[in-house]
């Protein structure tokens, strides 16, 4: 097992430089860069500038652009004075470090930027995950159970036309329902909070809370019932059709006895297995549209940003987070199945 673990590990860290090295290759390629941005902001204030002063005596000639030492100090702030494999190098040093360097436009550090966005993407993500898993196996179980009767039909019914409505879509349809948009206003537009939210005791800090995530996390969590409910009921069809059962049922046990003492262990194995996996991701999931409708300022959309202002300091270091947080998961989720099931092991010839 240890011997398993440490050699993931060591794995881990090709994988991890492989796809930072794709990333910041491509970054090379795109135009647009915080150079080229700044230059453009800098000449257009100097031609408004020669503008304002009637092409008097201006400090700065826009229309000239920057001078040759102009753009070198402009590309030494940035870090962009040394060659590629070097700043890849200094910065696959610092990111060991868990050093994540400062955001070219925030003018903070990366970390202080996911640490302050990563509330409103939990509260998200969270909510969506546990929702997820307390309605999808007992309603799965519930389908499997009852395979082929009216409820199985109504509720795939339901949870495929959830699953085939887009979740900005339906977060629209919510806002123009229950927002005040044409109908009733029962929900706020915006906001994890209300302003006044540090002024309101315990209890009604809870209630404000839990009011304002309802429309975002209904609108995230509608799309992910029917492939979760689909996969729990699939599993425990599987298992109900073995041998055992049909074993346990001439040895005269009840049906629920069968179902929750025998079925239940086994089926959930493959589904407990990928709790670690989605129990991490929730921390870090942010869906830009969801965020942009609800006007909810969280992982999502400080990515998009970064991408289009190419912040690359945020979107190398939220890179590099995300993906140490999925191949640490990955891992948990192949531990769990030697946690859950002892048939597992991995072990040289265990397997």
């Amino acid at each position: 097992m240890w011997h398993y673990i440490l050699k993931r590990l060591l794995l881990m860290i090709p994988t991890l430089v492989g796809i930072l090295a794709i990333t910041f290759a491509i970054i090379q390629f795109v135009p647009g860069g915080p150079v080229e941005q700044m230059v453009q902001q800098l000449t257009h204030a100097g031609v408004a500038g020669e503008a304002a002063q009637g092409g008097g005596n201006s400090p700065f000639k826009g229309r000239a652009g920057l001078s040759p030492e102009e753009l070198a100090t402009l590309k030494a702030q940035y870090g962009f004075d040394k060659p590629a494999l070097q700043r890849f190098g200094d910065m696959l040093v610092k990111f060991s470090r868990f050093d994540l360097g400062e955001s070219f436009f925030h003018h903070e550090s990366v970390w202080a930027l996911i640490v302050s966005k990563l509330p409103v993407s939990m509260s998200i993500g969270l909510w969506s995950f546990f929702i997820t898993y307390l309605v999808c196996i007992p309603l799965g179980v519930s389908k499997a159970v009852r395979d082929g009767s009216p409820f199985d039909l109504f509720t795939s019914t339901v949870i495929l036309v959830g699953y085939a409505i887009p979740g900005f879509v339906l977060g629209v349809a919510l806002l123009v329902l229950f927002g005040g948009g044409s109908f009733w206003q029962l929900f706020p537009l915006r906001g994890l909070v209300s302003e006044n939210w540090a002024d309101l005791g315990l209890v009604d800090k809870v209630l404000d809370y839990l009011w304002h995530i309802t429309l975002p996390v209904t609108a995230s969590v509608v799309g992910n019932l029917a492939v979760m409910t689909i996969l729990t009921k699939n599993v425990f069809l599987e298992e109900i059709r073995r041998q055992y059962v049909y074993t346990a049922r001439a040895k005269g046990l009840s049906e629920r006895r069968i179902l929750y003492k025998h079925v239940f262990r086994n089926a959930l194995i493959p589904l407990i297995t990928g709790f670690p996996a989605a129990f991490i991701g929730a921390f870090f999931s942010g869906s830009l549209l969801i965020e942009t409708l609800f006007s909810l300022d969280g992982l999502g959309l400080l990515s998009y940003e970064s991408v289009i202002r190419r912040d690359y300091p945020v979107v190398m270091g939220s890179l590099y987070v995300f993906t140490l947080m999925g191949l640490v998961a990955k891992l948990l989720s192949d531990l769990s199945y030697v946690l859950v099931d002892p048939r597992v092991s991995f072990e040289e010839g265990g397997q």
